[in-house]
């Protein structure tokens, strides 16, 4: 939790340096932007999940050569994917921009924000599986103070690079590029640490073609599931942004206090991923029951902690990350739908860590898909007269969606003990 919440204390104080400018103008150029590359490197956010889910169940079995071998074959791939995104980068964010349609000064911003953060991507892909094997194999410390530091330090740049040198969004794109890049060299030390001694890169390791084919077909569901679900969050951010830069300066806000929230209810999503991976791969029923009980238990109270502070709090922490007065008014306008949200999205946090660490990924991509073309789109349709409050709700509609039909197919599994049979 700790680890997951220094992302989202990145994106506030993103927020609340641009949100104390003259104009939303750029707070609105870094929301656009910043959900660009949430689609696009999440979009390969299977080199972290699916890595986890793998890494978990050898722990279990306590392979140590298949450990190695994965996070080798993992890590190759995230270099030569990153190099792949900025190879073809610019078609890329066009297409991005386009599809959201900001208006033109906050498009050139954006541009110019992600033309610099997309050097980041090698560095962001390896973070992703070193972050998913550390946690797979139960050293979730490792992942905390690799993140904690990297982005403190991109905090530290973020204030120097736009109160300091006056780069506004651009300066925060360079924090950005150069944080990613210190995380991916703490996080390779981390993993170097946790080698077996006497283990040396012999070729069996780096394995065949068909390994890593395998890899990408275990994941390509998670793909999928990833895709979809950050689609729905990029047409969040173009319909705010149709209704003008006030509304979309306004959602960002709220969008920040959102990933607050996943990120820290994520936490006992992954310790569900790797205990519920380390369950399968010793085949222990009993272990799987008492960590589901103990995870969901855990995920409630959070999930209400959550709900507490931002009832009594969000009108103070709203105006922290935002002086604009308009943007400031528009967001309190929209903050009760923000009370929802952490009793509505925890139970599909959690399953996703109980699927993964399951690898039990196809379920994943079919209830998201369900969610998003059957609840999501046909909900905001039917509520394009409620305005930026129509997109809210659909936005919880989808939360709710996930939880109900994953909660089914947990249940059914269970029943008919699908868990520990062949995928």
């Amino acid at each position: 939790m700790l680890t997951n919440l220094t992302v989202p204390l990145l994106g506030l104080v993103d927020t609340a340096v641009l949100g104390h400018l003259d104009t939303p103008e750029y707070l609105g150029a870094v929301a656009v932007g910043a959900n660009l590359f949430s689609i696009l490197y999440w979009t390969f956010g299977f080199m972290r999940m699916g890595t986890t889910g793998l890494a978990a169940q050898a722990w279990g079995k306590r392979d140590e050569f298949a450990q190695i071998a994965l996070l080798l074959r993992s890590v190759l791939l995230a270099i030569g994917i990153g190099l792949l995104l900025i190879l073809f980068h610019q078609p890329l964010i066009k297409l991005g921009l386009t599809l959201m349609n900001p208006s033109e000064r906050v498009a050139a911003l954006a541009a110019e924000y992600a033309s610099i953060r997309i050097w980041s991507a090698p560095a962001v892909l390896c973070q992703y599986t070193l972050v998913g094997w550390l946690i797979g194999t139960q050293y979730a410390r490792g992942p905390m103070v690799m993140l904690i530091v990297a982005n403190g330090l991109n905090i530290f740049l973020d204030v120097l690079f736009v109160t300091g040198f006056g780069w506004n969004s651009r300066g925060v794109a360079m924090a950005t590029v150069m944080a990613e890049y210190s995380a991916a060299a703490i996080g390779f030390y981390m993993v170097l640490k946790r080698m077996p001694d006497g283990q040396g890169f012999e070729r069996a390791l780096f394995g065949q073609v068909q390994d890593y084919l395998r890899i990408l077909q275990v994941n390509r569901y998670i793909m999928v599931r990833t895709v979809a679900l950050l689609l729905v969050l990029a047409f969040f951010t173009a319909q705010g942004a149709r209704q003008g830069d006030t509304i979309l300066a306004a959602n960002a806000v709220l969008i920040t206090f959102l990933l607050i929230i996943s990120n820290g209810l994520d936490g006992f999503a992954n310790a569900a991923e790797a205990l519920i991976g380390e369950a399968v791969g010793s085949d222990s029923r009993h272990q799987f029951r008492k960590v589901f009980k103990v995870a969901f238990r855990w995920s409630l109270w959070g999930s209400v902690l959550f709900t507490v502070a931002f009832v009594l709090g969000g009108r103070f922490l709203i105006g922290l990350l935002t002086g604009i007065e308009e943007v400031r008014t528009t967001a309190w306008d929209y903050l009760p739908w923000l009370w929802m949200l952490p009793l509505a999205s925890v139970w599909g946090f959690l399953l996703d860590g109980v699927f993964i660490g399951a690898t039990r990924t196809r379920d994943m991509q079919n209830t998201m898909l369900f969610s998003a073309l059957a609840v999501f789109l046909p909900v905001w349709w039917l509520t394009t007269g409620w305005g930026n409050h129509g997109l809210w709700f659909s936005l919880i509609c989808l939360m709710l969606a996930r939880a109900i039909s994953m909660g089914w197919l947990f249940v059914s599994h269970s029943r008919h003990d699908r868990w520990f049979s062949e995928q």
